[in-house]
């Protein structure tokens, strides 16, 4: 099979497309920025930017499959220019779209956003089929994009899959970055720096191992069925902000210099998402705890980070 991965050159896209490679598929990435591991793994490497329509149509040459992981903000800075973020991401997901009609493109897989599309959590943990109220642009976004998926799907067939992903964490994630706390406050307490915490650190978060991210996105992949769209992945349990900071402790032996600040208003107090559908229908779960990812999160910094 023939594998496109859009934002192939990220964190995520770092160990999906290692995965792909390691069970035989043939992959293109188109990014902005190449990686050094895309050509020790001799994966096809288009340089470009997804709004360039042209290019996006060469891309899809041969491909039978999408997996669409580009994506040009942050949502914590999403809200700063909804407009930037509506064009970016939404019009050339649409264009990505067209392009996958006219190449008759069998599956697109899209990393939506399972911290973002819901809001506020009006139950906990969270269902796909619970209301959609996202309080950002990013999420927003995200969510329309879903939209569009099922449309296309309706329209022309393809196999749409949206997954609606927790935190993920671990190898390969950028330890000086506004995004991902846990390859953050890892390489903080390695270098015995202050770690900051907005609020007091009882804010419950929905934490994934990338290798049980990887797996899902691997079955969701091979999956034949025609009653899947959107589907929570996510590790099943919420943990604060700190009880994380104690697993860090523990492995390291040590006591960590946290610093309290005042919380921030749009920080929710939990998010918690219902993994029960994955279960059913990929027949996956996720198999790491939180103390064996900080490991191995903690060991893979240690070598590459420090």
């Amino acid at each position: 099979m023939n594998i496109l991965v859009t934002g192939g050159s990220g964190f995520l896209g770092h160990n999906v497309i290692l995965d792909l490679c390691r069970s035989g598929y043939r992959v293109s990435c188109l990014d902005r920025y190449e990686a050094d591991f895309l050509r020790e793994n001799q994966v096809r490497f288009i340089p470009g930017d997804m709004s360039e329509r042209n290019l996006v149509d060469q891309s899809l040459e041969g491909m039978d499959a999408v997996i669409h992981m580009a994506c040009s903000i942050l949502p914590q800075m999403s809200n700063v220019d909804p407009y930037f973020d509506l064009v970016t991401n939404v019009g050339s997901s649409i264009q990505l779209l067209d392009a996958c009609v006219r190449h008759n493109v069998r599956k697109v897989i899209f990393l939506s956003s399972g911290g973002t599309v819901y809001g506020k959590l009006q139950e906990i943990p969270v269902k796909e089929s619970a209301a959609t109220n996202p309080t950002c642009s990013y999420g927003i976004t995200k969510l329309m994009i879903e939209k569009y998926l099922r449309l296309y799907h309706q329209l022309h067939g393809i196999q749409t899959r949206a997954i609606r992903l927790s935190n993920p964490y671990g190898p390969f994630q950028r330890v000086k970055s506004p995004q991902g706390v846990i390859p953050v406050f890892c390489y903080q307490a390695l270098n015995d720096e202050e770690i900051q915490i907005w609020g007091d650190g009882s804010v419950q978060r929905d934490f994934i191992y990338i290798d049980d991210a990887v797996s899902a996105i691997h079955k969701l992949l091979e999956y034949e069925g025609d009653d899947l769209y959107e589907v929570n992945i996510g590790s099943g349990k919420a943990v604060s902000l700190n009880e994380l900071l104690t697993g860090i402790e523990i492995i390291l032996g040590r006591k960590l210099k946290v610093k309290y600040t005042p919380k921030r208003d749009f920080d929710v107090p939990i998010s918690l998402l219902d993994i029960s559908l994955a279960k059913k229908l990929l027949h996956w779960e996720p198999h790491y705890s939180l103390m064996e990812g900080l490991e191995k999160t903690i060991d893979w910094i240690r070598k590459n980070s420090l």
